[in-house]
């Protein structure tokens, strides 16, 4: 099927099929994101239940997160949205027939998340089931898939939510300078005709808080060079996105192809990889490299590994001082460095 210049897969046509068959008229749902929603889970969410609103209708719903939005765009851009998302331990998901997990997989959380729906474009991790899985990893965004759901659904789509869904692609694809497919491209061709564009340059112009300087700092003094990149360990951050703001703004540095940032949030040890997805593919890097000891992954520019706390305590006798953890991110590397070359 073609719409409007966008073809529209059959997967995607099977699987509305089969939401429909899922989903009862006036039913309950909860829209589930994890971590801090970026742009393109907030926007996934809503494509998704702007679907089910408008064909089999819900008497009960909530957009929820495991974590509080920390970005301030993503603050911005929820609030212009007039997006309520609430944090999943204040929400009682059994009030919800059904769930539908967005930008995420069930392996992820800790809990025993009830997953009916799962949409992501990141590999597929660990052992779970759900009633639809659609998982698309060639795709740049979630947002292009949903714009496909959407467009296949014929529901009538609203400026607000071209606006997101444009966003969303924007932010996930890195202005398509990471991982981006046809597909992207035409469903943020599609969207930018209707979206609101001076409401994305409003929220993209104030980007990095005042308090973050402090971190930026910290890497300029203690960042380390690898071959081709940088690593840095900020100790403890108030949130993930310290990680991505810090790796992104040194990736543009000349001679740079991929950074390294770590941190401590709450009970995990985070790791962000940056690159330019030419030299290194830094998914694979990832879990090469610390999947033995946590969950995450990514794509060939940008990549996440989260390890619990504990677990790095005990592999480093409880040292966590920044010499301690810089021996210990250095030193994982150059064991992968070292196997490269034995496989070549």
């Amino acid at each position: 099927m073609k719409i409007k210049s966008i073809p529209i897969k059959k997967e995607t046509e099977q699987n509305l099929k089969k939401i429909m068959e899922i989903v009862r008229p006036d039913d309950s749902m909860a829209f589930i994101m994890y971590g801090s929603p970026d742009p393109d889970a907030i926007a996934s969410a809503m494509a998704m239940h702007r679907i089910i609103q408008q064909t089999r209708g819900l008497t009960k719903y909530a957009f929820v997160a495991t974590e509080p939005l920390a970005r301030q765009q993503n603050i911005a851009l929820a609030e212009a949205m007039r997006l309520n998302i609430q944090l999943i331990n204040k929400v009682d998901l059994t009030a919800y027939r059904l769930t539908a997990l967005f930008d995420a997989q069930p392996s992820f959380f800790k809990e025993n998340i009830p997953a009916h729906m799962v949409f992501d474009h990141h590999p597929r991790e660990g052992q779970w089931q759900a009633d639809l899985e659609d998982i698309r990893t060639g795709y740049g965004a979630l947002s292009s898939i949903m714009t496909e759901y959407l467009l296949c659904s014929r529901v009538y789509i609203p400026r607000n939510l071209h606006t997101a869904l444009m966003y969303g692609i924007k932010t996930d694809t890195n202005n398509f300078n990471r991982d981006t497919i046809f597909e992207d491209i035409s469903a943020y061709t599609h969207h930018s005709k209707r979206a609101n564009i001076q409401l994305i340059q409003r929220i993209e112009l104030n980007q990095t808080p005042k308090r973050f300087l402090k971190y930026f700092d910290h890497a300029y003094h203690y960042i380390k060079t690898f071959p081709g990149g940088y690593v840095c360990n900020l100790g403890v951050m108030e949130s993930a996105d310290v990680g991505v703001q810090v790796a992104d703004f040194y990736l543009r540095l000349i001679g740079v192809n991929y950074v390294i940032i770590s941190g401590i949030v709450g009970d995990k040890f985070i790791i962000i990889f940056r690159g330019d997805g030419y030299r290194r593919d830094c998914g694979a890097l990832a879990q090469k490299t610390f999947g033995d000891l946590g969950s995450g992954g990514g794509h060939r520019s940008a990549a996440r590994m989260e390890i619990p706390l504990e677990t790095l305590r005990q592999k480093l006798n409880d040292d966590l001082s920044q010499k301690n953890i810089d021996r210990f991110l250095l030193t994982r590397l150059k064991r992968k460095q070292g196997k490269d070359k034995d496989e070549v």
